[in-house]
């Protein structure tokens, strides 16, 4: 039986998803079905609209539950077993009420059981099954095999027996899950209903015709797949390109929440309680009601839902003019007429022309055929191949179509040539789409890497920076060995350098190329010079500069005379800085060893002996420690002398140095 409810609309996205929309008829308060794969529940739930479009109303939507068969049927208060299931249904309905049509007759009663009675058959006997019920207050028994029609007038009996075979029925799809459309209404009416589910992605491909004379073709088609479980029969076709977001949360499987476990308290039982009577405060909660009244308006009715305007481009049809065959017989055969609009970030193509696509089976859909602005060039990229261009075609996308990306079959003057992959292409986007390697041109390169000379010295904060290019000289060197002239895009690599100065702009700037255009001639040669250059920093500190470097400097005009003077005076602060800093070190030096002698001198002291011999060399131990405490002292004044001079030299050293400041370009 087919289903009531049929697609009429697919909408295929780019990130998996796509749109269906179904509509049908419903008399009355029929219910409406669906059935679903498991997987596809969360995103059915969460996308799913249903209107009455003749005025009833929807009032609720079932579905299935997620728990196992087994479990489901244990909840039924019936059981059918495979074998003897009429016998084994009366059997568990005792007490029904039930409506019997036997022979030409009808009997109402209460089931009051099933039993087997042997008849005579002539030598033999059979078994029948006999129902006994309560008709009125007497009890009949009939054969069952004479009852032509059994009615349950039991409400509750029918509901449960309905319950028990849907259940059964939807297990003979274990992944397939049934959802139940119950409206309200009179008479026939339609319905509408949407969602969303998870889909294949819809792919594209291309076909570019190069006739000589005339101008290139382009050919696009959609290919679609149904891997649902029901045929798309005369389907509404659209296919979205773009990404809009997308997701999966699940709402199919129950939720629950853990809740606290609360005990009864075991206390004795407490006297009622019975609050006091207040005053005044009944005027004060009016009042404070009163209050807070105009703050309670009611909110506003929803604002109605915006249509959006749909901008329609027919696509032509036929190219004009005789051209080869096999041209003619394509725009014949794959006329299309593609309607497209651009809804937001995203873009819709339009299928013309109801398509039909059977479950578990893909198709071709064109989806677009015209000329387009174009020209065959070679494209030469050094890390692609090295020797030889590619050869190309310079597509402009005039077709006034957003173009997504997809592989390209090129054929030239009814041959294939190649193939090529296009990006998404937006309308009047220019792209290079190569396909094949012209080996009619040959390309060497020559790399040479230099430091170019100092354009800028900077003098500040105790530095001497001079600045120059690192420049990078690339050349190219093309033959186009081809009996035809032809046009070159160069593409070089953008690596953080710029161009010189005295280069030509290039053609086209990308985010990784420059591109230089070159014009070959037939058999011709051709070079192309590029230089790049960056910046670079040589750093000299002033403090340590010599004689040789300050001359060095001056005679290549980083500092003027000046400046060179200055520089001087500094290496003369130097100087001092460092004498005084040599003639500490000696005094220190001094210093260390009169302290050593003194030691030596006290323990020969402390070794000696009483005698007149002995006093006398005591004596003279004594006078040589005097002599050298004196110098010790000579030292000390001297030492601090000299470290408050050398900081004062430090000191101006340190000034002179950072107060030098100068700029020179060159």
């Amino acid at each position: 039986m087919p289903n009531p409810l049929s697609i009429r609309r697919v909408v295929l996205y780019k990130h998996g998803v796509g749109y269906f929309e179904r509509r049908g008829g419903v008399v009355g308060s029929s219910p409406l079905h669906l059935d679903f794969k498991a997987r596809d529940m969360n995103d059915v739930l969460k996308s799913l609209t249903v209107l009455d479009l003749s005025g009833g109303s929807v009032s609720a939507v079932s579905y299935d539950s997620t728990k196992p068969l087994e479990q489901l049927l244990a909840e039924a208060t019936i059981r059918i077993p495979e074998d003897g299931s009429l016998t084994a249904l009366l059997g568990q309905i005792k007490g029904a009420r039930v409506r019997a049509r036997v022979g030409g007759g009808q009997v109402e009663g209460a089931i009051i059981g099933l039993e087997s009675l042997a008849l005579a058959a002539g030598e033999t006997s059979l078994v029948r099954p006999f129902l006994t019920l309560l008709v009125g207050g007497s009890l009949r028994t009939f054969d069952v095999l004479d009852i032509s029609e059994l009615e349950f007038l039991d409400e509750a009996v029918r509901k449960d027996l309905e319950f028990y075979l849907s259940t059964v029925l939807s297990s003979y799809k274990k992944d397939s899950k049934r959802m139940t459309i119950l409206t309200t209404g009179e008479g026939e009416r339609e319905v509408f209903v949407s969602y969303v589910l998870e889909s294949p992605v819809w792919k594209t491909s291309y076909r570019i015709l190069l006739d000589e004379g005339e101008p290139p073709l382009l050919q696009g088609w959609a290919l679609v797949d149904n891997t649902g479980d029901e045929d798309w029969v005369d389907v509404s076709l659209s296919l979205v390109a773009g990404l809009p977001v997308s997701f999966v949360h699940d709402l199919y499987n129950p939720r629950y929440m853990q809740r606290p476990i609360v005990e009864v308290r075991t206390e004795a039982a407490a006297a009622p309680v019975i609050p006091q009577e207040g005053y005044e405060r009944e005027s004060v909660v009016m009042d404070e009601m009163a209050d807070e009244a105009p703050m309670m308006a009611a909110p506003p009715p929803p604002a109605p839902m915006r249509s959006q305007g749909m901008m329609r481009k027919e696509m032509a049809s036929s190219l004009g003019g005789g051209g080869p065959r096999l041209r003619d017989a394509l725009a014949q055969s794959t006329a299309v007429t593609t309607l497209t609009k651009d809804v937001g970030d995203l873009f819709e193509y339009s299928v013309d022309r109801p398509v039909t696509v059977h479950r578990n089976q893909s198709a071709l859909v064109p989806i677009l055929h015209r000329p387009f602005e174009g020209r065959r060039v070679l494209l030469y990229n050094r890390a692609t191949r090295e020797k030889n261009p590619m050869a190309c075609i310079e597509l402009k996308n005039t077709t006034g179509l957003t173009l997504e990306g997809g592989p390209v079959t090129v054929t030239e003057d009814e041959r294939y040539v190649g193939e090529a992959m296009l990006d998404t292409m937006k309308p009047q986007d220019l792209r290079f789409v190569p396909f094949a390697v012209e080996l009619g041109c040959v390309v060497s390169v020559e790399d040479r890497t230099d430091d170019g000379p100092v354009f800028r010295a900077v003098v500040s904060r105790g530095m001497l920076v001079t600045e120059f290019f690192h420049v990078r000289r690339t050349k190219y060197l093309v033959r186009n060995k081809a009996p035809r002239p032809q046009v070159l895009y160069v593409e070089h690599p953008r690596m953080g350098w710029e161009l010189d100065k005295d280069m030509p702009a290039p053609a086209e700037t990308t985010d990784g190329f420059w591109r230089f255009k070159r014009e070959l001639a037939a058999g011709a040669q051709e070079e192309l010079l590029v230089a790049e250059r960056t910046r670079g920093q040589r750093q000299y500190a002033i403090s340590s500069l010599g004689s040789d470097e300050v001359a060095f400097f001056l005679s290549q005009r980083y500092v003027d005379k000046a400046m060179a003077e200055a520089l001087r005076e500094v290496m003369a602060l130097r100087e001092k800085v460092a004498t005084l800093t040599r003639d500490e070190q000696q005094l220190n030096t001094e210093r260390a060893q009169l302290f050593k002698d003194q030691e030596r001198i006290r323990s020969n002291i402390e070794s000696l002996k009483s005698g007149a011999s002995q006093r006398e060399l005591v004596e003279r131990f004594v006078t040589k420690l005097n002599e050298q405490e004196d110098r010790l002292e000579v030292i000390t004044r001297e030492l601090e002398r000299m470290a408050k001079e050398r900081q004062l030299a430090t000191d101006e050293l340190n000034r002179r140095v950072q107060s030098l400041s100068a700029v020179t370009d060159l």
